[in-house]
């Protein structure tokens, strides 16, 4: 493997770590600010810190044609995902939620494959389908028997967060890794100032201090930091390949939930996590061609 994708790679896992701490962030913020001013709030908050990198680099403005995509990566990763998130985690706890997330990779390779011309092999295919069908049964088993209205929020955010990791992915090779999401925050934060200030009330000011920094971290960093590393990567290292590193990302997000919401781990949990993680160590090494290759 070239050391282009090498890096690529790791930045994907940059990416996932920072993510990975999203859901306990969420978990803890929404209690005490409400599913708008997390959902929403945190493209505001983070507007006002990529405005000062645009006008300090002096980008420029996206290209129509660049425009359109952009709706896309805001209408999943601005809008979509934490907006449905933080409903799902008023109701759901991090272990149940974080596992759907592991869905992610194959939603995002199988868009990359209309988008982006990748044609992962059968091997990758087999590895990402044994991770998902493992972590279904872990939802299934968690939900006895049966999926909540919570968890078909999760699934739609995967859908949606699927596309738009595609369509950031390819962008961003040609727009920048970070000035993707970038945009695509100052796409959609004015359309969310006015549903956020509706929803601020002042007893939110009383909030603890975990659920400041739990915010700060959401609009920081799960909302611009963390995808400058995740598109980035994807750019160096392919979006297919990179997007097996994201079956880490819900026991990851479980090990934070631990440590930091004293959820347990049982050991149907660690099994599951076996067989994810074994998936991804199939599935990152399997071949990916492009469109038009001779096999």
């Amino acid at each position: 493997m070239e050391k282009r994708e090498k890096f690529g790679l790791f930045l994907g896992l940059i990416g996932v770590i920072c993510f990975s701490l999203t859901l306990p962030s969420t978990s803890i913020a929404v209690e005490y600010f409400g599913t708008t001013v997390v959902g929403l709030g945190r493209t505001v908050v983070a507007a006002i810190l990529v405005a000062v990198v645009l006008v300090v680099k002096k980008e420029k403005l996206p290209s129509p044609r660049q425009f359109k995509s952009l709706l896309i990566v805001a209408v999943g990763a601005v809008l979509g995902f934490p907006l449905l998130t933080s409903w799902a985690m008023e109701s759901l706890p991090v272990s149940h939620g974080a596992v759907e997330l592991a869905l992610l990779p194959l939603a995002t390779a199988g868009f990359a494959i209309f988008r982006a011309g990748e044609r992962p092999s059968l091997k990758f295919w087999i590895s990402s389908v044994i991770g998902s069908l493992a972590v279904i049964m872990y939802a299934l088993h968690l939900g006895f028997g049966q999926l909540q209205f919570a968890d078909l929020a999760l699934l739609v955010a995967v859908i949606i967060l699927g596309l738009s990791y595609a369509e950031g992915g390819v962008l961003a090779k040609e727009l920048g890794s970070w000035q993707v999401i970038a945009w695509a925050i100052m796409i959609g934060a004015p359309f969310f100032i006015i549903p956020v200030g509706l929803h601020l009330t002042t007893e939110m000011l009383q909030a603890p201090l975990q659920a400041w920094v739990s915010f700060i971290y959401l609009a920081v960093v799960s909302q611009f930091l963390a995808y400058v590393a995740w598109y980035s990567g994807m750019a160096m290292g392919g979006i297919a390949r990179v997007s097996q590193i994201q079956y880490l990302q819900p026991f990851l997000m479980i090990l934070f939930a631990t440590v930091f919401l004293d959820e347990s781990i049982t050991w149907f949990t660690l099994v599951i996590a076996v067989i994810v993680v074994f998936s991804v160590l199939i599935g990152k090494n399997a071949p990916v061609s492009k469109k038009g290759d001779i096999s």
